[in-house]
């Protein structure tokens, strides 16, 4: 189960107990338009990035190479201190931290993983 902020478990004697997200260092990416804002994800998506999509907005975490990437394909950026939700990858997994492809099939891009993760 992957719980999101604002959700709501229920215990055993009725009660509530609300499900609230640690804000973490994000970067909010707009574009002028559809075209480009879609243009912008799918980078984001072609290098594996958990991505939060928000409407007209992105969120991504702080970056500085990708952040110059997305500038280049003239987003528009703002850091913001926010809890992040990503996507859940294409697989159906609620998570996208990492690179968990236990789902038994060849995954190859053409690209190196050899990229850092930081898991807080």
């Amino acid at each position: 189960m992957h719980l999101r902020h604002g959700d709501g478990l229920e215990l055993e004697d009725g009660r509530f107990v609300e499900v609230l997200a640690e804000p973490e260092d994000l970067v909010e990416i707009e574009a002028d338009d559809a075209g480009h804002l879609v243009r912008i994800a799918w980078h984001l998506g072609n290098r594996h990035l958990p991505t939060q999509l928000m409407g007209a907005t992105l969120r991504i975490r702080r970056d500085h190479v990708i952040e110059d990437m997305v500038a280049r394909l003239g987003g528009r950026l703002t850091p913001v201190s926010a809890p992040f939700d990503p996507e859940g990858g294409a697989y159906g997994h609620g998570q996208t931290h990492g690179h968990d492809h236990a789902h038994g099939h060849h995954h190859e891009h053409g690209h190196s993983h050899s990229h850092g993760h930081s898991h807080d």
